[in-house]
């Protein structure tokens, strides 16, 4: 049977501008408008903008929302306040991983952001432990427009956009409400890939005018449209984890390295009780591997510790920035200090291998200032 694929507001636009498009979570979306490489460095000297309207966008309110959300989620949401946000994971009873997600807060309720590709088992799970609560979930998913401005130049060129809101004082995971380009968004200082920038929610009938508005402020700036490929290399420099490949239902929070946002203090939530279990020696640990500038891992590569495997890759590629190959994945715990000495398999036939020590993450930190 062939798959349906759903649009995002703006493919007509990504098609014009000669991107290349790829199925991705049930969407076509631009893997890239020319190279990624120029689009990942756009973004780590100038700017880029990101369409990334797939993702997914559930409001929780009610008067049991907070309630809900505490126990739906590891991290402590009451320490909310609104116009803040956190980042979050949910989990399984048994710890492993449903997804991660971003947690808003406004003054009448919360919204969570999910990803594409666990949108529908995201709401089957969200719809499936909400009962009894008192909260009521919306999906707004439909009817959003994502649109994320990323890189040193990111702030001057929103800012252009709306000169009488001050956007300096929205510090990093903060929002407010306000105006760009003269259509109503969510101003968020977030972003997935390293730099500075902003994540702007808007109405889905607004995101051809914003997008356009954005493209034409940007343009003496250096800021250049980037597609996923882009946003992927990025993100692996900056060390964040993406579901589907470093975690997934199979993975606990613990072991991936995500334990600062397991909160057991906040009190009981869905997998606590086998997070605890877990929590004096996780069964595998997450670690950051760099490689030769000529030597790129893949996801699945074998990643051994003298002639014994201990462990696997999830995300490998070049890190354009760094100027090397970068791993990230799962070891043995007793093979992820920091300058242990591992290597990766690239090749079975002929054999070939890279040296491969661990370092720590992220690759990449954006210069202060």
């Amino acid at each position: 049977m062939t798959e349906v694929m759903k649009k995002v507001p703006l493919e007509a636009r990504h098609r014009a501008l000669g991107a290349q498009m790829v199925p991705f979570a049930g969407f076509y979306m631009p893997l890239h408008y020319g190279s990624i490489r120029d689009e990942h460095q756009a973004v780590r000297q100038r700017a880029g903008l990101f369409d990334v309207s797939h993702m997914g966008e559930v409001l929780v309110s009610g008067p049991g929302a907070l309630d809900f959300l505490q126990r739906l989620v590891t991290n402590d949401v009451a320490k909310l306040t609104p116009g803040r946000a956190l980042y979050t994971v949910m989990c399984h009873p048994d710890g492993g991983i449903v997804d991660d997600l971003l947690v808003y807060r406004d003054e009448d309720g919360y919204m969570c952001v999910i990803n594409a590709a666990r949108q529908a088992a995201d709401l089957e799970w969200m719809r499936s432990t909400v009962a009894g609560f008192g909260a009521d979930l919306t999906d707004v998913s439909a009817e959003t427009a994502l649109l994320a401005v990323q890189g040193p130049r990111a702030k001057g060129i929103v800012q252009s956009l709306c000169p009488t809101q001050d956007l300096e004082p929205i510090r990093y995971y903060h929002h407010r409400r306000g105006d760009v380009a003269g259509v109503p968004v969510r101003i968020s200082r977030t972003g997935y890939t390293g730099e500075d920038g902003f994540e702007l929610y808007a109405d889905a009938g607004q995101a051809d005018r914003l997008w356009s508005a954005l493209l034409d402020a940007g343009a003496a700036k250096g800021l250049v449209p980037a597609g996923l490929g882009a946003r992927d290399t990025l993100r692996l420099e900056a060390g964040f984890r993406l579901y589907g490949q470093d975690i997934d239902e199979a993975t606990d929070p613990l072991s991936a390295g995500l334990g600062w946002v397991v909160k057991p203090a906040k009190g009981p939530f869905t997998g606590s009780e086998a997070l605890a279990k877990l929590a004096p020696a996780p069964p595998r640990a997450f670690v950051g591997m760099r490689l030769g500038p000529r030597e790129i891992p893949r996801h699945g590569y074998p990643i051994y510790q003298g002639s014994r495997k201990v462990g696997e890759v999830t995300s490998g590629s070049f890190g354009f920035t760094v100027g090397a190959g970068l791993a990230m994945g799962y070891v043995e715990p007793g093979s992820s200090g920091e300058g242990t000495e591992l290597r990766i398999q690239l090749r079975s036939d002929p054999l070939q291998w890279a040296e491969a020590p661990t370092v720590a993450l992220p690759f990449y930190r954006r210069p202060e200032g």
